[in-house]
């Protein structure tokens, strides 16, 4: 994955200093460049899809290893988040086996190259709900999926999940509603919010204070891990699904220094 540094994309960003939200402190402290961009939602039809991770032969059902960064998020010292192979399947597979899975209440993640990953809460008969386009819709996951293959993430959260009827509840009471009403910027925030009822998921949902810090582990292969900082959930979580969406990690600064 170190190819994934040669193509760089200057946005708006800000200096921040990162540590390790282990504890433990390398001699030279990395400084990470924390990106902030302007609301996203993925365009699922819209936008042309490369044939990686695309369900190209229905008839084989089996799992696909994607190759995909992968990552872990603290608050303060605590994991809140997991996205590691060697701590859980992160294989992908065809709608029809993910069917074959799903529970009511289950978050689920569609995932394409080069694209965000589209997540959705699962209701039951192939219908899911879901945040696309500004609107809380009731959709089948074989239509929005548009080929391409998904998996359940119900554990890639850390946080203690609500009873699934609850889940369900927070989902579909907010059906119907437009991009006027609603509070958060992209379909992960909302689906997870949904499963876990916490309002850090949800855009301006928590007071930003000077010791509340989140952390973005990117690990980029077993020696090579950068750590960014941001102070809000939803400032990390969009970064995490813009670097999913470029395929790549925009620059991080590397310097020594100090806190």
């Amino acid at each position: 994955m170190g190819n994934q540094l040669d193509r760089i994309t200057h946005l708006n960003y800000s200096e921040l200093p990162t540590g390790d939200p282990s504890g433990i402190e390398k001699d030279e402290l990395r400084v990470g460049v924390a990106y902030f961009f302007s609301d996203e939602e993925e365009e699922l039809e819209d936008r042309s899809q490369s044939d990686s991770y695309k369900d190209q032969s229905p008839a084989k059902e089996g799992p696909v290893a994607p190759k995909e960064i992968e990552y872990s998020a603290f608050c303060c010292q605590e994991c809140i988040f997991s996205k590691l192979r060697e701590n859980e399947d992160l294989n992908i597979y065809s709608i029809k086996t993910l069917l074959a899975m799903c529970r009511p209440g289950d978050l689920l993640e569609l995932v394409a190259s080069d694209q965000p990953p589209h997540w959705a809460v699962y209701e039951r008969n192939d219908q899911v709900i879901h945040l696309y386009r500004g609107e809380i819709r009731k959709d089948s996951l074989f239509e929005i999926s548009n080929g391409r293959l998904g998996r359940i993430v119900n554990s890639r959260y850390r946080y203690r999940p609500l009873p699934a009827d609850l889940v369900m509840q927070n989902a579909s009471s907010h059906l119907g509603l437009g991009s006027g009403e609603i509070c958060w910027t992209n379909s992960e925030s909302f689906a997870a919010w949904c499963r876990f009822g916490k309002r850090e998921f949800k855009a301006g949902g928590e007071v930003h204070a000077s010791e509340q810090r989140y952390f973005l582990k990117v690990h980029l292969s077993e020696s090579n891990v950068h750590t960014l900082m941001f102070h809000s959930l939803e400032d990390l979580i969009r970064e995490r699904r813009k670097v999913d969406a470029s395929g790549i990690l925009k620059e991080l600064s590397l310097v020594n220094g100090k806190e």
